[in-house]
């Protein structure tokens, strides 16, 4: 009974009404006789009923919970209890004459009033069919939010671990560098915990963030080698999701870092093209060891991919390529405004 009590204290209701009465219409209309008489109300009233009874009680205790045994009792009795009011009272009523006095097989009475009774019953099976649906779409997308929290979650730590081992060596060194370092991580550090607590930002912010991380990362260079950052001037309001490009923009300086003490390039270049596609590449130059390749399969790259997956499913391409000891990336990515 709650079933019902809670179904119809939705837009359930209205709906399943707004049905009836036009199913009503289908079941009374005769060409020949546009009347409506009262005894086709009665009858409509009682399928109504019986329809009513199978959807909200037999259907959620029995059919949902795979009763299947104790359904099909349910509405055996259900039926015989049809046919009985069906012959019994309903055709006594309103035909005492030769219909009322003529009882009809069980098999033709429900031949004929089952296919009324089973649409009626199809309108709260798709319903709760089109519900159910629904709850299962805002349960994955739940699942999908929880993962992508998750995901970035592991980037902080992650990235953190790595500069304050940087920032530990300079202050062993008291190196005058320290001071620096510590306001680009800090400018860093406050867009990481702050400014990108949303799914996306602001492609401005981003980038500024990503020229904060390059001279925080430059600093360790020193005069070992040059690092090229080309930006496009951005002239539309474009969203992106944060903290993805820095990973590679991370994984270019370690990977160019762990392996050569000099001669370090790195190329990095942001580039809006028509249809407003973000085209990012990132290139760095490597000695090749067996550092690199755990550099390069780091927890970094797996959960930047993951993140693309949920975030630009079929809006994004990413290409990886490693040859003449070159490390390039190439990310396209298909822009909100």
């Amino acid at each position: 009974m709650k079933h019902f009590i809670k179904g119809w204290k939705n837009k359930e209701w209205i709906y399943q009404i707004v049905f009836f009465i036009i199913l009503f219409i289908v079941y009374s209309f005769d060409k020949h006789d546009p009347e409506i008489e009262f005894y086709k109300i009665a009858f409509f009233i009682h399928y109504v009923f019986v329809s009513l009874f199978i959807s909200y009680v037999l259907v959620p205790f029995f059919f949902y919970k795979k009763k299947y045994l104790k359904l099909a009792v349910s509405l055996i009795l259900v039926f015989m209890f049809v046919y009985f009011i069906e012959e019994f009272v309903l055709e006594k009523i309103f035909f005492p004459g030769r219909r009322g006095q003529h009882i009809s097989s069980i098999f033709y009475t429900l031949i004929d009033i089952m296919p009324i009774i089973i649409i009626m019953i199809s309108f709260k099976l798709g319903w709760d069919a089109n519900k159910k649906q629904k709850e299962v779409e805002q349960l994955h997308m739940s699942v999908q939010e929880s993962e992508l929290r998750f995901l970035k979650s592991q980037i902080n730590p992650h990235f953190l671990f790595n500069n304050l081992n940087n920032l530990y060596s300079y202050a062993i060194e008291n190196s005058p560098k320290t001071p620096s370092i510590i306001l680009e991580l800090s400018s860093v550090l406050r867009y990481m915990l702050y400014d990108c607590k949303e799914d996306l930002v602001s492609l401005e912010k981003e980038i500024k963030h990503l020229e904060n991380f390059v001279k925080l990362n430059e600093l360790q260079i020193e005069e070992r080698g040059n690092v090229n950052f080309e930006i496009p001037g951005i002239t539309k309001n474009y969203q992106i999701a944060p903290l993805i490009l820095v990973v590679f923009i991370e994984n270019a300086f370690k990977h160019s870092n762990a392996s050569q003490s000099d001669n370090i390039v790195i190329d990095i270049k942001i580039d809006i093209e028509e249809n407003d596609k973000l085209t990012f590449i990132c290139e760095n130059n490597f000695l090749p060891n067996a550092n690199n390749q755990n550099i390069a399969k780091g927890i970094g790259l797996k959960n930047v991919r993951k993140r693309l997956n949920l975030l630009y499913p079929e809006k994004h391409y990413l290409v990886i390529e490693e040859e003449n000891n070159r490390y390039k990336v190439l990310l396209s990515l298909y822009l909100n405004t």
